[in-house]
This record gives structure tokens, C-alpha cells and sequence, in this order.
């Protein structure tokens, strides 16, 4: 369906714009004649993307929030809210963007709050973001909270980047490790031992062993690769199950350096996303609540989902936090002297802070152990495959002599 830009007169002689989607310019006439408008022009923009229209459907990266949070939050402090929308629409550079700010335009055209404008797209705003915006437009510190929103967003997406770039490196290390152990086996292996055949030697064992680990990957590459395809299947089926994918986060939790680097950005995550919302005016059970959904491993989970219930019964955040047993010491006292200060928000937020440096800590120092291990048993095969090939040569050689 086409989107309109239309410019309109109201009831008090006051010139109202915006967009709206119709099936023509009469079709979109029509509608702004039965809200009370004069429409004095009427120019098609472009097609709203059918899943927009749909209202559900249309999802943006974190990054792309992000920036759209921080444009919204500059604009909407100097300019109406209307008017701000109708600016970002017309600059949206990805039709998709597009459609998702000219259908919460069109919302706020229709006296929608802003909030409930974004509810009818679903996934292009998660729960804790509407809930946020819907306690700035009950404060009317909008432009703040969503300042606060973009701070939050923008650090999330910092932690993201900062955990694909320390695993970048040691995937792809790791992915020519294998790619050169298996050329050498499939390639290198049977041409150069081929040639001992003729000389009626036994072979020694690791020459053996590796001329049978060459043959098995030569006839039975296929089947190998099969079986690992299924089992991979297997496990992501097995994983969108609750009772499994419980049971695999919290073994991941207990992991010797890998598992507190887990605990320590996931509560990192949490508490600043709780921090945020408390002090954007969400009262603590609904952050909690809320806070919950955004929390991807599932112990962690189902903590929070304690914390929710005991707090609601009318027990202090610090202590049911506590009860857990999940929660890192730090975040556990200083949200008790956030909850006794009354700075609950602010020691939440210095957590955050706090678990994020622990991280960032943690795996530079992982890092650097990481990398030169996957080099050492990276260059321990290559030997042992060297090794196989050079043993029947010096055989040869000493029975020679």
C-alpha cells in the first residue's frame, strides 16, 4: 500500500503534516476529511513494507535503535514530537526504517501516545523500550528518558562488539587450524607415504596411525560431515527446548573462566538495563518483570523471576537478590547500599559499570592465553604429521646403512 505526505488545516485554521497510508490520494482525503482536515496537498512517498502494515512483524538491529533512540531524543528536545517523526521519516535511509517510523508517525497523527504508536509494530520495540517511553510521556521527561534509553542501547551494543571482536579472531585462527590439519591429511599424507609402500617395511605405528586417520577421512569425509550437520541439528533442537536449554546454561555458568565471563556480562546487562528503567520512573516490580525478558541465559532467568515474586510479597531487592545465589557479591551490596541510601538506580548503574571493566579484564587476559595455545596445538598436529612422514624416511635410511 502506498504512504501520502499530505499538508492539512484544521478546525482552527492551524496547518497540520504528515503521512498516511491508503490506496489513493481520494482514499487518504477521505480519511483526513472524517478527522476534521482540509487537506490542501497530497503527494505519494512510497509503499509501507507489508509486515509494517501488518503491525508485528518488522524488527530492527540494536544498532539501528540505537541511533534511531539518540536522533529522536536530540530532535524531540527542540522540536514537537509530531515534527520530529515526520523529519526522521523523510531522511530514513532504509525503507524499512521507513516504514517503521512512518507508521508510529501516523500513530501520533491519530492522538495516539507515543508509546502506544510503537506497541502496534511488536518487535521493532521490545517491552522495556515502550515501557520506558510510556513512564517519560507519565513524567513528562520524555527527551531524558529516551537519552537514557540511547545511553543504555548504545553500551549494550558497545558489550556486543567488544565480545564478536574477542572471538573473531580465535574462530578464524581456529578455522585454519583445521583447514590446513585436514589438507594435510586428505592431500599431503597418502602422496608421501604412498611411496613407502614398495618397500616392504614395516612402518612405524604413528605413521600407521596417521595413514589409517587419512584413509578414514578420505572414504568416510562424507558420513563424518553428515553426522556432525545432525548432530548440530540435534542440539539446536534440543536447545529451543526449556528443560534442555536450562540445563546446558547452567553447566555453561559453571565453566572455569568461560562460565564467570557469562555470569559476569549477562548480570552486567541486567543491572544497568534495571538501573535504566528505575530511574526513568518504572517502579522496581514491573522493571524486574520486564528486565526478566531481556536476560538470555536461563538460570539467570528464572533468578530474576524469584527476585519479581519476592519482591511483590514485599521482600528488598538486595535481599531476594541474595537468596538467588546467582548474583556476584558486588552487584549484591551495592544494590543493599542503593536500597539504603535510597540511590538504588545510581549503585545499580556503578555495578554495571564495574561488571563491564571485570569483563572487558577477563577476556583480554583469555585472549591472551587463548591465542597461543590454539598455535601450539595447531603446530603439535602439524608435527606429529610431519613426524609420520620423516620416521620412514630415517628407517630407511638406517637400514640402508
Amino acid at each position: 500500500m502506498p504512504t501520502f505526505e499530505f499538508t492539512a488545516i484544521d478546525r482552527n485554521g492551524a496547518t497540520r503534516s504528515g503521512a498516511l497510508a491508503g490506496t489513493s490520494s481520494d482514499a487518504v482525503r477521505t480519511i483526513l476529511e472524517r478527522r476534521g482536515l482540509v487537506a490542501t496537498r497530497i503527494a505519494e512517498t512510497g509503499r509501507v513494507d507489508p509486515r509494517a502494515r501488518q503491525g508485528g512483524a518488522v524488527r530492527m538491529s540494536e544498532g539501528q535503535l540505537a541511533l534511531l533512540t539518540r536522533q529522536i531524543a536530540t530532535l524531540a528536545s527542540v522540536a514537537p514530537l509530531e515534527e520530529t517523526l515526520r523529519t526522521l521519516t523523510e531522511q530514513a535511509e532504509s525503507a524499512r526504517q521507513k516504514a517503521v517510523l512512518g507508521r508510529v508517525h501516523a500513530g501520533v497523527l491519530e492522538g495516539q501516545r507515543l508509546s502506544d504508536a510503537m506497541a502496534r509494530l511488536g518487535p521493532a520495540f521490545p517491552p522495556t523500550y515502550r515501557a520506558m517511553v510510556a513512564a517519560g510521556e507519565a513524567t513528562g521527561a520524555l527527551p531524558q528518558i529516551l537519552e537514557r534509553l540511547a545511553d543504555l542501547l548504545e553500551k549494550r551494543q558497545d558489550v556486543r562488539a567488544r565480545i564478536t571482536s574477542a572471538l573473531v579472531y580465535p574462530i578464524v585462527l581456529a578455522v585454519v587450524a583445521v583447514g590446513v590439519i585436514i589438507a594435510l591429511m586428505t592431500f599431503v599424507v597418502p602422496r608421501v607415504v604412498d611411496q613407502f609402500d614398495v618397500s616392504g617395511q614395516r612402518l612405524p605405528d604413528l605413521t600407521v596411525a596417521m595413514i589409517a586417520m587419512s584413509d578414514l577421512m578420505l572414504n568416510w569425509g562424507w558420513a563424518i560431515s553428515l553426522a556432525l550437520a545432525a548432530l548440530l541439528a540435534a542440539a539446536a533442537w534440543l536447545l529451543s527446548m526449556p528443560g534442555p536449554r536450562h540445563t546446558c546454561d547452567a553447566m555453561a555458568l559453571r565453566l572455569p573462566v568461560a562460565g564467570r565471563m557469562i555470569r559476569t556480562v549477562e548480570c552486567a546487562g541486567f543491572s544497568r538495563l534495571l538501573s535504566t528503567m528505575i530511574a526513568s520512573g518504572v517502579p522496581v516490580l514491573e522493571a524486574l518483570q520486564m528486565s526478566q525478558q531481556a536476560v538470555t541465559n536461563r538460570v539467570i532467568r528464572r533468578a530474576v523471576g524469584v527476585m519479581a515474586k519476592e519482591v511483590e510479597e514485599g521482600s528488598g531487592l538486595s535481599s531476594a537478590m541474595r537468596r538467588t545465589g546467582v548474583f556476584p557479591p558486588l552487584l549484591v551490596n551495592l544494590a543493599a547500599s542503593g536500597e539504603s541510601g535510597g540511590r538504588l538506580e545510581t549503585m545499580l548503574e556503578r555495578a554495571a559499570d564495574y561488571l563491564e571493566r571485570e569483563f572487558r579484564t577477563t577476556t583480554s587476559v583469555a585472549l591472551s592465553l587463548l591465542e597461543p595455545a590454539i598455535i601450539v596445538i595447531m603446530g603439535g598436529i602439524v608435527c606429529l604429521v610431519i613426524l609420520s612422514i620423516l620416521l620412514p624416511i630415517l628407517q630407511i635410511n638406517t637400514l640402508g646403512v
